[in-house]
């Protein structure tokens, strides 16, 4: 039997739906509208389309969206003056700097001038560090959009062992923080894992963030298991995932599609996130 799609766009839509609601609440309470700026720097296409996206998820929810668009010879000293501006400003609850950023221009040093209590990517330090000791912060979007993926296949995470495949800072390592903050017993893998198939197939929950187009067959998967595809490429103009969903979909339980699964969560989560800054929920750090 065909494992059950999980429909990452109307998951989204939920959510989006539900930001919405609590966005016309704080009005309505004369509390301040959520306030989110976005920094674009040159000219990368995908990085336009990734930005515009975010735009119209602000206007569809009600959040008040500010895009800042710089010169690809902006300087590094430039960038970090405009975020020390917005870390002072009230009414910019989140800041976000699209990425990748030009070679001339410290990645780290960028997202490390963004206060922590605005730092609706979670990729700060300090947030990184509180999701690691299990404390309240900012999630990242993709693992926080990938745990709310899981959960509305109506599967309890708790005492389910989740595979993880792929280490990155921003994706496979939070992944697998926040499934054990879900009581999840956690393996992570990679594409250097001795057997990598026998490792993966051993997982209730599989998620694949390796960057490799149809690295994942049947091979890998257990019977029924929950498969989250997070890759996604362009091969022969056509957009694939990490999973070869066709082989996959005849052992899994659930399964996200690519393109519609993890994808539209992203930025349905970053909504979340500067909904939550603006509310002022969360410990503030200078």
């Amino acid at each position: 039997m065909s494992a059950r799609i999980i429909d990452g766009k109307a998951l989204s839509q939920k959510i989006l739906d539900s930001v919405k609601q609590e966005v016309e609440s704080l009005s309505k309470s004369g509390k301040p509208i959520p306030g989110l700026t976005v920094i674009l720097v040159g000219k990368d296409p995908a990085s336009k389309i990734y930005v515009r996206n975010k735009e119209r998820a602000c206007q569809a929810v009600g959040i008040d969206s500010n895009i800042i668009t710089l010169e690809e010879k902006t300087s590094e000293e430039e960038l970090l003056y405009i975020i020390d501006t917005l870390n002072n400003d009230d009414k910019v609850h989140g800041i976000l700097v699209q990425l990748p950023l030009p070679p001339h221009i410290n990645e780290c040093k960028v997202i490390e001038a963004i206060s922590p209590s605005k730092d609706v990517d979670g990729f700060h330090p300090i947030n990184r560090g509180r999701l690691l000791t299990g404390e309240d912060c900012l999630e990242p979007c993709t693992p926080k959009g990938i745990i709310h993926l899981i959960k509305s296949t109506g599967v309890d995470i708790t005492g389910k062992h989740a595979v993880v495949i792929g280490r990155s800072n921003n994706v496979g390592k939070p992944a697998a923080l926040m499934l054990l903050r879900n009581n999840a017993t956690v393996t992570v893998a990679h594409t250097r894992t001795l057997d990598l198939p026998s490792v993966a197939s051993t997982a209730d929950i599989l998620v694949v963030a390796a960057g490799r187009s149809h690295l994942v067959d049947e091979t890998f998967i257990k019977e029924g298991a929950i498969v989250i595809d997070v890759g996604i490429s362009r091969v022969d103009g056509r957009i694939s995932g990490d999973v070869d969903f066709e082989k996959v979909k005849e052992r899994a339980g659930f399964i996200t599609p690519v393109p519609g699964g993890v994808g539209p969560m992203t930025v349905a989560t970053l909504m979340e996130n500067t909904l939550k800054a603006a509310k002022g929920t969360i410990c503030k750090t200078s």
